[in-house]
């Protein structure tokens, strides 16, 4: 069975926190050249390209109505403003600043899921969530000092994605996620194609349309298919280890963005944002291993 090849889930999850970095440094790059409805129509339009070929030649499931087609709908939506919130938080903020606040999502969604669907979290790990979130604090402290409201908007990116995850959760059951993501990314190319048509009439700068420079379009390929492969690693992680044991992993793409960061744009937390870092993975970690050792007690109690 795929689940019980947890070494080969683990090894896709590391190369997801690596092609995840790597694509918002490009989009780091690309949020100053091209103009941000642009770039998220190619976004979208590739992944579409190349996962609906896979999903026909796996004879897939894809297609949908009534209760699904809705919820992905929504899911399409909060996905495009999700990426499009991370690009223009990138366009201000250093890349590890930008994704280690992004990193309150799980936090976010732990209390959505106390106050929004009434699931029992207790009280130490609503604590933890405090903590992490002043851990969070510390990293935008100094990007807002820099930078003044801008420095928020990767707070934003991670209410976004909370959401987005929720309403994921609410489709897993009943679709397949490469299918899934072919569909969502058919409808966002849709939805942004004649936005952006109507935005460069009105000469909306956000939504114009920009001729890119043979740079532009190499970099815009790359942005593409990194979202791309980036999804799948994700998803096929899963196929092959539970989520309990690869979760605590994503954190690592904190630490890998830091150093692409440095890498390619000489950017390094200071004193402050570092602690504060170091303080939202800890904290993050902690639900997380509270949430496992709770699923297992309740396993245990139904045996």
């Amino acid at each position: 069975m795929e689940q019980d090849r947890p070494a080969l889930g683990v090894l896709l999850m590391l190369g997801f926190c690596v092609v995840a970095p790597v694509g918002d440094a490009i989009a780091k790059v690309l949020g100053s050249r091209v103009p941000l409805g642009e770039l998220l129509l190619v976004r979208f339009a590739i992944q579409a390209l190349v996962l609906i070929p896979i999903v026909w030649l796996t004879k897939r499931a894809w297609r949908m109505n009534g209760r699904l087609l809705k919820l992905t709908a929504i899911r399409t939506i909060l996905h495009v403003l999700g990426i499009g919130a991370m690009v223009t938080a990138l366009k201000y903020l250093p890349l590890a600043a930008a994704v280690a606040i992004a990193f309150v999502m799980p936090f976010i969604m732990l209390l959505l899921g106390k106050y929004i669907l009434h699931e029992t979290v207790g009280h130490r790990r609503v604590i933890a969530c405090i903590v992490g979130f002043i851990g969070t604090l510390m990293v935008i402290q100094p990007s807002f000092a820099s930078v003044g409201w801008p420095a928020l908007w990767p707070l934003a990116v991670a209410f976004i994605f909370a959401f987005f995850m929720l309403v994921t959760r609410q489709l897993a059951r009943d679709t397949d996620p490469i299918g899934l993501q072919a569909v969502s990314g058919v409808m966002a190319t849709v939805v942004l194609l004649p936005l952006i048509v109507v935005g460069h009439q009105l000469e909306w700068a956000i939504l114009s349309f920009a001729v890119p420079t043979t740079l532009d379009v190499w970099l815009l390929l790359a942005i593409g298919l990194l979202g791309t492969l980036a999804h799948l690693l994700m998803t096929w992680s899963l196929r092959f280890a539970p989520s309990a044991t690869l979760a605590p992993m994503q954190y690592l793409e904190i630490p890998v963005a830091t150093l692409i960061g440095w890498l390619a744009f000489t950017d390094l937390p200071n004193g402050i944002a570092s602690i504060g870092i170091g303080i939202t993975i800890c904290s993050g970690l902690y639900v997380i291993f509270s949430e496992r050792l709770d699923a297992s007690a309740k396993m245990e109690k139904i045996a």
